[in-house]
């Protein structure tokens, strides 16, 4: 089995920054795709950022030039830098890993922002 914890959540004012975790564990081979998705209440999930094993990466426009996503192969780590953050980022953010061809989540962390 193979799951994902986040961590870096919390409350922030606007402009703020935070920088989210997350870790793959268990029977891991090889980790293809990383992303981060979020949902804020009463919103469909959406993706907020993706990487691939080589590095590529993409945002939607919403999030472009102010989140950043990364990874560290070695640690099975994927993070996610948030700045000049605004309300509407407000949402819980979700970790997913494409680990062994097979989709896992993490349980989601909560980030706040407030004006």
């Amino acid at each position: 089995q193979v799951q994902l914890v986040e961590s870096g959540g919390g409350l922030v004012q606007a402009g703020g920054s935070l920088r989210l975790s997350c870790t793959a564990s268990g029977s891991i081979f090889r980790i293809n795709t990383m992303a981060w998705y979020r949902q804020a209440p009463g919103n469909q999930r959406e993706l907020v950022a993706f990487i691939t094993r080589g590095s590529l990466t993409n945002y939607p426009d919403s999030v472009k030039g102010r989140f950043t996503i990364s990874r560290d192969n070695a640690k099975n780590t994927v993070y996610l830098q948030m700045n000049s953050l605004k309300p509407e980022d407000t949402a819980v953010y979700y970790c997913t890993a494409n680990v062994n061809d097979r989709d896992y989540w993490g349980q989601g962390t909560q980030v706040t922002v407030s004006s």
